[in-house]
């Protein structure tokens, strides 16, 4: 956990004060692949497209095992991929240059970027709050959730399937796309729901779980793989309402998406923070013991 930890420090640092290693951190080789699997169909081609690429990270992961400085080695290759699993789009990248545009147009075409499933962003506070904490799953707190459970495979089995359950540009038959989003949906499940809590402890407590609340209690049983996790976008659309409503007369201003959105963004950075802590103290509390 120690060296886990360690390599997603490095990783996020190197991602802040080196945006341009986002240019490298394309998809092209699993599209690829993807393609090449075109003559199998159904649950075999979620498989057989998973299997090739987890198995030869676990294999290089039991190579780098048995040469010397085994450790180190080791850590270099879980920055990589940790590094790969981060993308394709650089999630900080992509609000700054919301931020950054010169007018609503612009900033509407630029808040594209966030949607992974290719769903339009409403130049609204709401709906862009939803898109980001969505891009905040995907792009960082799921990523790193899997690693710190599975290591480099937990990360590239989260990136993997996610590509492969929502990125529509992908020829797939319908069951596979269908195993393939249901794959997706319970990956996220786990870090979706951290990422609701922490939301709650570091935003409005009370906006977040009551929707988070109210979801749950309309939700199917099979919902953890069959719907994506509507909860944690239900639960930003409150926070951020109940943000609005708090303006005090200045509704107008409370509103702007610009606002909102850098207000998010300092919540999900103390999100952020707060499960790096905890995994600190895990590690700590492991060296004490």
């Amino acid at each position: 956990m120690a060296i886990s930890l360690l390599t997603a420090l490095i990783a996020l640092g190197l991602l802040h004060f080196m945006p341009q290693l986002a240019h490298w951190r394309g998809d092209g080789g699993f599209r690829r692949w993807v393609a090449q699997l075109a003559d199998t169909s159904g649950p075999g081609r979620v498989v057989l497209t998973l299997l090739l690429p987890l198995a030869a990270c676990l294999v290089v992961l039991w190579v780098l095992g048995l040469l010397p400085m085994a450790n180190l080695l080791r850590l270099a290759f879980s920055l990589v991929v940790l590094l790969y699993c981060f993308g394709p789009h650089a999630y900080e990248a992509d609000l700054e240059a919301i931020l950054k545009a010169p007018d609503a147009v612009s900033r509407e075409a630029a808040a594209q970027a966030l949607s992974d499933d290719g769903e339009k962003v409403t130049w609204r506070a709401p709906e862009l709050g939803e898109a980001v904490v969505y891009a905040a799953l995907r792009r960082r707190f799921g990523v790193l959730l899997w690693f710190f459970l599975l290591g480099p495979f937990g990360a590239l089995l989260y990136r993997l399937a996610q590509t492969l359950g929502r990125d529509g540009s992908l020829t797939m038959d319908s069951q596979a796309r269908a195993l393939a989003r249901s794959l997706a949906n319970a990956l996220d499940w786990i870090p979706a729901q951290l990422m609701v809590f922490t939301l709650a402890l570091v935003g409005h407590w009370d906006a977040v779980i009551g929707a988070w609340r109210r979801w749950h209690q309309h939700a199917a049983p099979t919902s953890w793989y069959s719907d994506g996790p509507g909860f944690l976008g239900a639960a930003a659309r409150a926070d951020i309402l109940i943000d609005i409503v708090a303006g005090d007369g200045y509704v107008e201003e409370r509103s702007d998406p610009l606002v909102e959105l850098m207000r998010l963004r300092g919540a999900l950075l103390r999100a952020l923070l707060a499960w790096l802590s905890v995994v600190a103290l895990i590690v700590l509390a492991g060296w004490l013991s």
